[in-house]
C-alpha cells in the first residue's frame, strides 16, 4: 500500500505536533509548515496528496496561500481549519476550491472520516482521469501512417482551442473518440461531455430532449428535467450524426447556437450558454445542402475547423499495429500473434465497418482460436467477410461487386497455390499477364516472383 502523503500548514507549534503525531499514528506520511511561505515551498519538494491549512497566520493568510496552492498544485485537496472563521469565510475559501472546513479545536475522529472520504474521492477522480485517458488513446490513434500522424497533429493544435469543429469521416472511423480527445485536451476538461444522436430523437421529442422541460409543461413531465445543451454547459456538446437530423431539428438547433441561449419547455428563463460544440457526419454535407437536405447556415456555424478522418482502407499499413493492440487488450496472453498469411488477408481486405469492424474481427479471433496464433485455420468462415463486402458501402452496382467478387476469388487461388503466379493462372484459366494486371489493379501483392 502506498503511504498518503499530508503537510499540515498552521502557524500554531502545538497543533503541528499534536496533528503531525495523530496522523503519524494513522500511518499518514506528514510534513509540517509554520507559516504559509514555507509551506508554498514545502508543498513543490514534499508533492501531497492533501494539505491542512489555517487561515488565520502571519503575512499571507490562508485564503491567499489557497489562492496560491491552486495555481501550482490544483488538484491538490485543501483542508481549511480555523476557530475564529466567519460562514463568509468559509464558504469563500469553499468557493476558492477548498475540499472542506474544519473548525478548532480539531476532533480528531471528524478529522479522519473526513481524509478518508477526501482520499476515496480522489482515487475516483483519478481512476476517471486514468479512463478518459485511455479511452483517448486507444484504438484509431493506433498507427503511423501520414493520415493518423495529420490527425494527432491537428487534434494536438485543435484541443486547446474553443474552437468549434466538424469531424467528418465513415462510420467506424473513431469519430465520437476524436470529439472525446478535443475535449479532454482543452481547457473545459472539467466539465462535461455530453453526445447527443441527432439521428436518433424523435421529431415530437426534439425540444425536451436538447432543452429541458418545466414540471407539469405537458402530459407527462412529473418533474423538471435538463437538456442536453445546458448539462454540456461548460464543456462540450457532441452532435453525433448531425447529417441525419431532420430540418425541424436544424432550426431549433441553429436557434440555440446562434443566441447561446436555451429555454425549457414550459418554462419562461432564458438559460445562457457557454459551450463548445463538435459535430461530426459520415454525409455530404454540401451534397445535403443542394439536395435541401441540410441548413447551409447551420453548415457554416458548425463547420470553423474541418477534420477529416481517414478510413481504415487508407491507412492499411496501421492494420498490424492495430491487429497487436486488440490482441493485447482481448486475448488475455492466450493468443501472442498472428499467421503471416492471415495478416496478409487482413492487410488486403478494405473492411467497410474501418476500426470497429477490425476491432470486432481480433476479439472473436481471440475467442475462437485454439493456439498460441492466429491464422486461417481458426477462420474457415472468413470468406463470410468478403460476403459482407459485397453488400457493404456506397457502390452497390453489379461491377462494383463482381470486382469484389474478383479480387477475393484472386487472393484465394492465389493462397491455395502457394503465391505462385504462374499456378494461379493456369489454374484459373487466364494468361499470366492478364493476372499481374488484375493483381495491380486491386493491389494484390504476391508472395513470390514466378
Amino acid at each position: 500500500m502506498v503511504l498518503k502523503k499530508i503537510l499540515v500548514i498552521d502557524d500554531e507549534e502545538n497543533i503541528l505536533t499534536t496533528l503531525k503525531g495523530v496522523l503519524e499514528d494513522e500511518k499518514f506520511i506528514v510534513e509540517t509548515a509554520k507559516s504559509g511561505s514555507i509551506g508554498l515551498q514545502k508543498l513543490k519538494k514534499f508533492n501531497p496528496d492533501a494539505v491542512l491549512l489555517d487561515i488565520w497566520m502571519p503575512g499571507d493568510d490562508g485564503v491567499a496561500v489557497l489562492e496560491k496552492i491552486k495555481k501550482l498544485q490544483p488538484s491538490t485537496p485543501v483542508v481549511m481549519m480555523s476557530g475564529h472563521a466567519t460562514v463568509e469565510t468559509a464558504v469563500k475559501t469553499i468557493k476558492l476550491g477548498a475540499f472542506d472546513f474544519l473548525e478548532k479545536p480539531i476532533h480528531f475522529d471528524k478529522l479522519l472520516l473526513l481524509l478518508s472520504h477526501l482520499f476515496a474521492l480522489k482515487e475516483l477522480k483519478d481512476e476517471n482521469e486514468y479512463l478518459k485517458r485511455e479511452l483517448c488513446d486507444e484504438d484509431f490513434l493506433n498507427g503511423k501512417s501520414s493520415a493518423m500522424v495529420k490527425l494527432k497533429r491537428l487534434i494536438e493544435v485543435t484541443a486547446p482551442s474553443n474552437g468549434w469543429v466538424m469531424l467528418q469521416g465513415e462510420n467506424g472511423t473513431g469519430k465520437e473518440l476524436v470529439a472525446r480527445a478535443l475535449h479532454y485536451g482543452s481547457p473545459r476538461c472539467s466539465g462535461r461531455f455530453v453526445a447527443v444522436n441527432c439521428a436518433a430523437i424523435p421529431e415530437d421529442l426534439i425540444e425536451s430532449e436538447l432543452f429541458g422541460h418545466e414540471k407539469g409543461s405537458f402530459t407527462g413531465a412529473h418533474d423538471r428535467k435538463i437538456g442536453k445543451f445546458e448539462q454540456a454547459n461548460g464543456g462540450t456538446l457532441f452532435l453525433d450524426e448531425v447529417g441525419d437530423m431532420g430540418l425541424k431539428m436544424q432550426a431549433k438547433i441553429l436557434r440555440a447556437l446562434q443566441e447561446c441561449t436555451i429555454h425549457r419547455v414550459g418554462g419562461d428563463e432564458a438559460i445562457d450558454l457557454d459551450l463548445r460544440v463538435i459535430a461530426a457526419t459520415n454525409k455530404d454535407l454540401k451534397k445535403a445542402i443542394k439536395d435541401g437536405e441540410f441548413r447551409e447556415d447551420l453548415f457554416y456555424r458548425l463547420n470553423v475547423i474541418p477534420i477529416y478522418v481517414a478510413p481504415l482502407r487508407d491507412r492499411k499499413e496501421d492494420i498490424p499495429e492495430l491487429i497487436q493492440h486488440f490482441m493485447n487488450r482481448y486475448s488475455r496472453g492466450k493468443v501472442k500473434k498472428i499467421g503471416e498469411k492471415t495478416l496478409e488477408m487482413l492487410a488486403s481486405y478494405p473492411w467497410p465497418g474501418n476500426v470497429r469492424e477490425l476491432k470486432n474481427w481480433v476479439e472473436r479471433a481471440c475467442i475462437l482460436s485454439r493456439t498460441e496464433t492466429i491464422d486461417d485455420i481458426d477462420f474457415e468462415d472468413f470468406d463470410s467477410i468478403s460476403n459482407q463486402e459485397l453488400c457493404s458501402g456506397e457502390d452497390k452496382t453489379l461491377r462494383s461487386a463482381r470486382a469484389v467478387f474478383e479480387k477475393q476469388f484472386i487472393m484465394k487461388m492465389l493462397n491455395e497455390n502457394g503465391g505462385n503466379i504462374s499456378k494461379t493462372a493456369n489454374t484459373i484459366g487466364v494468361e499470366r499477364s492478364h493476372l499481374h494486371k488484375k493483381m495491380k489493379v486491386y493491389g494484390i501483392e504476391p508472395n513470390t516472383t514466378n
